[in-house]
C-alpha cells in the first residue's frame, strides 16, 4: 500500500520525483529495517523464480501440444501470460529495490512499475472470473459445445485486456496517480491520497476490479456446486467441494488483503496502516502468479497428461475423436475427452451424470417421445407374437391328442377282432 515512505529509502535521479509530495507525513513509521528488506527480498525472489518457471512451463506445454489449443484453454493461456509478464516486468525491480533498501529506477520507472503490475494483475483477475462463468454456462446452460469456435474465447481475452486498460490508464492521465508504496521499494496506486479524484478512483477500482470478479466467482462456482450435489455421490461431492474452495480461497487470500488495506489507507485515519503491515498484502498479491498455474492448470487432468509427456519427452497424448462434443462428453469438467472445453479442471465424473440427465430432461423431448412410442409398439408386437404362439401351440396339442385317441381306438378295434376270430375257431 502507498502509505508511508521514508525519504531515505527512496533514491532517484529524477528531481521532479524527489521533490514531489512526500507521503511520509501520513504515517509515523519511517520505513523498514535492513532485516525487513532482506525478508521481503527473499519472498520476492521465491515468487520471481517460481512464477517464471511455472508459467513459462505452462506456455511451453501449450505451444508443444496442439490438443490443448481449445477455446477454454486460451483463457488459461491468457492467465499464464499475464502472470509471467508480471514476473518479468514487475517483480525484478521490486526484488532489486528490496536488496538495496530503496527504489532504483526513478519516477518514470515507478509509474511504469505501478501501471504494468496493475494492468497484468487485473487481466489475471478478470480472466479468472470469466473462466468461472464459462464453467457455469457450460455445465448448466449449454447442451452442445462447439469446440471449433474460438471467437468467443478471443473476445473474452481481448475484453479482459481492454477492461484492464480502461482502469489502469486513468492514473497516468490525472485520475489518481502511481507512486511509491509501503516502505518505498514498490510502486502502485497512491491509496493514501485524500483528494476527491483519488478517493473516487480507489472506490471504483475496488468495486469493479476486485469485488465484482469475486462475486461472479462465488455465484458461478456456488451454482455449479449446488447443482452437482443433487446428482452426485458423497465422495464426488467432497472432491468438487475441495476444488471450489481451493479456487475461491486462493483468490481471496491473494487479493482481498490488498483490497482491504487499500480501503483502510484511503478511508481510515492517517497512519492507520504502517509500511511494514502494507508490505504483506502486496507480497500476497504477487504470490498469485505462483498459485494460479497450480490451481487452474496443473490440476487439469488433460494438461497433467501433457505435462507428463513433456517431462518424459513423449508423444502427444491420445484423446477422444475430433468432433463437436455433446455436453455429457465435454472435457475439462469431464475427463476422457480430447477437448477440455470450458472447465479444464478435474471436476469431471459428476458433470457427465448431470449433463446426461439434463439432456434427457431438456435437450431431446421429441426424441424421448419417439422412444416411448417405439417401446409401446415393441411391447404390442411382443404381446401379439406371444398370443399367436399360444394359439398355434394349443392347436398342435389338440391335433396330437386326436391322433393319439384315434390310434388307441384302432388298437382296441383290432384287439376285439382278433378275440372274436379266436372264439369262432
Amino acid at each position: 500500500m502507498v502509505l508511508s515512505t521514508a525519504a531515505s529509502n527512496f533514491s532517484t535521479t529524477d528531481s521532479s520525483f524527489s521533490s514531489g509530495p512526500n507521503p511520509s507525513s501520513d504515517a509515523p513509521g519511517a520505513g523498514m529495517s535492513r532485516t525487513g528488506h532482506t525478508v521481503v527480498a527473499v519472498c520476492l525472489g521465491f515468487i520471481l523464480v517460481a512464477g517464471i518457471l511455472s508459467n513459462l512451463l505452462t506456455l511451453l506445454i501449450f505451444a508443444k501440444f496442439r490438443c490443448l489449443w481449445t477455446p477454454i484453454n486460451l483463457i488459461l493461456l491468457n492467465i499464464s501470460l499475464s502472470d509471467v509478464l508480471v514476473c518479468v516486468f514487475g517483480t525484478p525491480f521490486s526484488f532489486a529495490a528490496s536488496l538495496h533498501g530503496r527504489w532504483l529506477i526513478g519516477e518514470h520507472g515507478c509509474k511504469w512499475y505501478g501501471f504494468a503490475n496493475s494492468l497484468f494483475g487485473i487481466v489475471s483477475l478478470v480472466s479468472l472470473s470469466v473462466l468461472s462463468y464459462e464453467r457455469y454456462t457450460t455445465v448448466l446452460h449449454t447442451s452442445l459445445v462447439d469446440i471449433s469456435n474460438f471467437r468467443k474465447a478471443w473476445l473474452c481475452i481481448g475484453g479482459s485486456w481492454l477492461y484492464s486498460l480502461f482502469w489502469t490508464i486513468p492514473p497516468l492521465l490525472g485520475w489518481s496517480s502511481y507512486g511509491p508504496e509501503g516502505a518505498g521499494t514498490t510502486c502502485s496506486v497512491q491509496w493514501h491520497l485524500r483528494s476527491p479524484a483519488s478517493v473516487s478512483y480507489v472506490l471504483f477500482l475496488f468495486i469493479f476490479c476486485l469485488l465484482f470478479p469475486l462475486l461472479l466467482m462465488f455465484y458461478s462456482y456456488g451454482r455449479i456446486l449446488v447443482t452437482i450435489r443433487r446428482v452426485s455421490t458423497a465422495r464426488r461431492e467432497q472432491h468438487i467441494l475441495v476444488m471450489v474452495l481451493s479456487m475461491v480461497s486462493c483468490y481471496m487470500l491473494c487479493w482481498m488483503p490488498y483490497g482491504v488495506m487499500a480501503l483502510m489507507a484511503t478511508f481510515g485515519r492517517l497512519g492507520l496502516v504502517t509500511p511494514q503491515a502494507s508490505v504483506v498484502p502486496s507480497i500476497l498479491a504477487k504470490f498469485s502468479t505462483v498459485v494460479n498455474p497450480v490451481i487452474y492448470v496443473f490440476f487439469n487432468n488433460q494438461f497433467y497428461r501433457c505435462f507428463l509427456a513433456f517431462v518424459n519427452c513423449g508423444d502427444e497424448p491420445r484423446f477422444a475423436e475430433d468432433h463437436p462434443t455433446p455436453r455429457k462428453n465435454v472435457a475439462g469438467f469431464f475427463h476422457g475427452s480430447k477437448y477440455p472445453s470450458f472447465s479444464s479442471s478435474p471436476i469431471s465424473a459428476r458433470n457427465t451424470e448431470l449433463c446426461s440427465r439434463r439432456n434427457e430432461r431438456r435437450t431431446f423431448p421429441s426424441l424421448r417421445g419417439a422412444n416411448k412410442l417405439t417401446l409401446v409398439r415393441q411391447q404390442h408386437h411382443s404381446n401379439t407374437t406371444c398370443s399367436v404362439k399360444s394359439i398355434l401351440l394349443q392347436r398342435f396339442s389338440l391335433s396330437m391328442c386326436t391322433h393319439l385317441l384315434s390310434s388307441c381306438n384302432n388298437t382296441v378295434s383290432l384287439t376285439a377282432a382278433h378275440t372274436e376270430a379266436a372264439a369262432c375257431t
